[in-house]
Order: structure tokens, then C-alpha cells, then sequence
């Protein structure tokens, strides 16, 4: 048997054994509290051990055992333990007799503990019948007063005993639905808790990516920086330690060089940094594909670089976001940087499509090197990497490889966001015709 299944029992014993002993015990200890009282009017008690005492004994015990099914059929044990006594309302005086009402008054109490009043009053009205038929039986020789007394008997053992119960279970029900309703509220508290956490541990989530990308970002700039200055330093370096002693005028011209490269390197370091903090705003635009033009003159220092700018009849580049031209200006300008690195003396030559109404097309393609190539990066491959991320950003299609001669080839394929001017006047005029 369960824990709560032995409690349970054992409470109903406890009410029933409470309420035989209670019962027997006025029965036996009436009588001679009424005679040690002087201004008793006489009233007569069965005799003790006779057989109307004994018989109503009987009739208590049987009361209190039938209240052992009170928790699982509370209804039919309210009805018996009212119906028990009636067999013996005509042996009893009304006074004893009334000892009876003391089983009904804990069944009713029990029976409104468990059943629904709706449910109930069926049976409750039927029990008052009951203890007012027994009560009036029992006092037929008191000169027609038994149906009051009966109606008394009933309200008093059935009525009063409601009502108490009626009040005390609105209440707990009360305090029930006040826990329920606290309960409720501190899940609802606690769910709010968890979604407020959930939220915070998403925007942490969304500021450790946004992180990422930039410091991915700024990796990719400064080795843009990096690659398409400093190789270009290098190498110049390297020619002026060569004609310093043979040729020192074209000494002077690398040495320039070398220091315009310098002062690119720290205004593009500046611009990075303005960038990056709020109180310093950036001192250049960002580059466009107009500047890849700028961007073959400056290479053209350390190498033969051959510039074609095939151009619709729209302007260059239009309908190709900021982000999208910036990407096309570093793909050029590392591609050139590794054929300064890699291919050095190869002849190269940069092409700029933009004929095609849909998308841009940007080639940088070089031959086959005849000197040694002044070095590279330990790491190396960072500049490849860099340039498909941000064709991964944009949209665009990147290809790099190896050329049949010996050579090596990049080429960037972007789409449009826009048609260009020329291919919406030409829809408008469709349109208005």
C-alpha cells in the first residue's frame, strides 16, 4: 500500500473510532451527570446493559463503522447513517435519541467535503427528512411537538454542519486557487527569465559573428594594404640597390617611388584606423572601378602592366553597389600585388568589361616570368582566400589559376543590383511606345 493510500486509511479510522467513542461515551456518561444535577426535571434514561440501550449502542456503532466508506461512496454512507436510527426512534426517548444526530452531523461533514453541492443536495435533503422522521418518532408524547422538535433536530444536525462545511471548503478552495495563481506567475516569471536569457545569449551570438566579420574584414584590408604596398616597396628596393652605384638617377626616381609607396601605405593605415574608431571619421572615400585606373599607373613602377577599359554606353560601372566596386578595386590591386611578388618581369594586362548589361566582368592576367621573384609571405595563400570571401560576400564569381603558357589569371564576375541609365531609358522609351 502506498504511503498516502495508509494515511488516508488510517484518517478514516480515526474519525469513525472518534466518533464511536464521543457517541458510547455521552450515552453511558448522561445518566449520571443528570441525576448529580438538583435542578434536573427528571428525565427518563434507558436503563443501562437493558435492551433499548443496548439496541441504541448498537445503532451508534453501526453509525461510526458505516463512516469508513464515507471517503469512497460518500453519499450512500450519508444516507445509511441517517437511516440507521429510525428503526429505533420508537424505544428511545427523544434525549437519548438525539445522540444519533452525532454520526450524521461528521457523515454530512464528509460528504460536503468530496461531492460538488450540485451533486450533493439530492442526498442532504433526503438525510434532513430522515433525522426529523427519527426525531419526531421519538418525542410523539410531547403534545405535538415532535414535528418541530424534528425539523429543529434536522436543521441542527444537517443544515448548521453544511454551512460550516460550504465556508470552510470555499475557502481552501480559495487559498488552492491563490497558490495555483502564484504558482502560475512564478512560471511565467521564470519562463520570462529564460526567454530574456535565450535573447541575450542570441544577441551575444550575434555580436560574436559581427566580431568575426569585422576583424575578418580587417584582416583582409590590412593584408590588401600590406601586400599591394609593401611588395611594391620591396621590390623597388631592391632595383635601387642595384643602380645606386651604376645609375644614381634612376637611383633618386626608385628612392621617390619608394617614399610615395610609404605615404600611400600610412594614409591607407589611417583610413583603416578612421574606420574602426567612432570619433575619427574616414579621410578618403572608399575605392571605386574607376580607381583600378590609378591603381595600373601606380604598378606600373615595377612592372609592364597593359590597361583596357571596355566601356557600354552607360557609365563605368553603373548600377554596381559601393561594396561590390570595392570588391572589384581589391581583387585587382592583389592580383597585381602577387604579379609583382611571383611573376616578376612578366608582362601583365588588367581588363575592365563593363560592355555587358548584366554584370561586370574584371580580368588581371599576366605571362610567363623572366626574373626571380623577390619573395613572399611564409604563410602565403591569405591573398586567394581574402579574394573569394568577398566574392562570397558580394555575390560575385571568382576564378584564379594557372594560364597554358606559364602564366596566371584572375578574373572577377559580378552581377549588377541595377540595370544601368542606358538600359532603363531604353525601357522607359519601350514603355511610352
Amino acid at each position: 500500500m502506498a504511503p498516502a493510500d495508509a494515511r488516508t486509511r488510517r484518517t478514516d479510522v480515526l474519525v469513525a473510532v472518534g466518533t464511536a467513542v464521543l457517541s458510547l461515551g455521552l450515552l453511558l456518561g448522561l445518566p449520571p451527570l443528570d441525576e448529580a444535577d438538583p435542578d434536573s426535571v427528571g428525565i427518563r434514561y434507558p436503563e443501562v446493559g437493558g435492551v433499548p440501550w443496548t439496541l441504541l449502542a448498537v445503532a451508534l456503532l453501526a453509525q461510526s463503522a458505516v463512516l469508513l466508506t464515507a471517503r469512497r461512496t460518500p453519499r450512500v454512507a450519508l444516507v445509511v447513517v441517517a437511516a440507521l436510527p429510525v428503526a429505533l426512534a420508537a424505544t428511545a426517548t427523544s434525549t437519548v435519541f438525539g445522540l444519533t444526530a452525532l454520526p450524521v452531523v461528521v457523515a454530512v461533514v464528509l460528504a460536503a467535503l468530496r461531492v460538488p453541492l450540485p451533486r450533493l443536495w439530492p442526498t442532504v435533503a433526503a438525510t434532513a427528512v430522515l433525522v426529523a422522521a427519527g426525531t419526531a418518532v421519538s418525542s410523539a408524547d410531547q403534545n405535538g411537538a415532535s414535528i418541530g422538535q424534528g425539523v429543529l433536530q434536522a436543521v441542527g444536525a444537517v443544515g448548521l454542519p453544511l454551512v460550516v462545511t460550504l465556508i470552510v471548503r470555499s475557502r481552501r478552495e480559495l487559498r488552492a486557487a491563490r497558490r495555483d495563481e502564484a504558482a502560475a506567475r512564478t512560471a511565467e516569471a521564470d519562463a520570462r527569465s529564460a526567454e530574456a536569457a535565450a535573447v541575450s545569449r542570441e544577441q551575444d551570438a550575434r555580436v560574436d559573428a559581427a566580431v568575426s566579420r569585422e576583424r575578418a574584414a580587417m584582416a583582409r584590408e590590412l593584408h590588401d594594404i600590406a601586400a599591394h604596398h609593401l611588395s611594391g616597396i620591396a621590390l623597388m628596393s631592391a632595383v635601387v640597390d642595384r643602380q645606386i652605384d651604376t645609375d644614381p638617377e634612376r637611383a633618386h626616381d626608385g628612392v621617390r617611388q619608394v617614399r610615395e609607396q610609404s605615404t600611400a601605405v600610412l594614409e591607407d593605415l589611417r583610413r583603416l584606423v578612421g574606420l574602426l574608431r567612432d570619433d575619427a571619421p574616414a579621410e578618403r572615400a572608399v575605392e571605386t572601378v574607376t580607381g583600378i585606373v590609378d591603381l595600373v599607373e601606380q604598378a606600373r613602377h615595377r612592372t609592364a602592366v597593359e590597361l583596357v577599359v571596355l566601356e557600354g554606353d552607360h557609365p563605368l560601372a553603373d548600377g554596381i553597389g559601393p561594396l561590390t566596386q570595392l570588391v572589384a578595386y581589391r581583387t585587382a590591386q592583389e592580383a597585381l600585388a602577387n604579379v609583382a611578388l611571383h611573376a616578376a618581369g612578366a608582362a601583365c594586362s588588367v581588363t575592365v568589361d563593363d560592355r555587358d548589361p548584366a554584370h561586370l566582368r574584371v580580368r588581371v592576367e599576366n605571362g610567363v616570368p623572366t626574373a626571380p621573384s623577390v619573395g613572399s609571405s611564409p604563410a602565403g595563400g591569405n591573398g586567394l582566400r581574402g579574394m573569394r570571401e568577398r566574392a562570397e560576400l558580394v555575390g560575385a564569381r571568382l576564378q584564379a589559376g594557372p594560364t597554358g603558357p606559364g602564366g596566371w589569371v584572375v578574373e572577377l564576375v559580378t552581377g549588377r543590383e541595377a540595370p544601368p541609365a542606358s538600359d532603363l531609358s531604353a525601357h522607359d522609351q519601350e514603355v511610352a511606345g
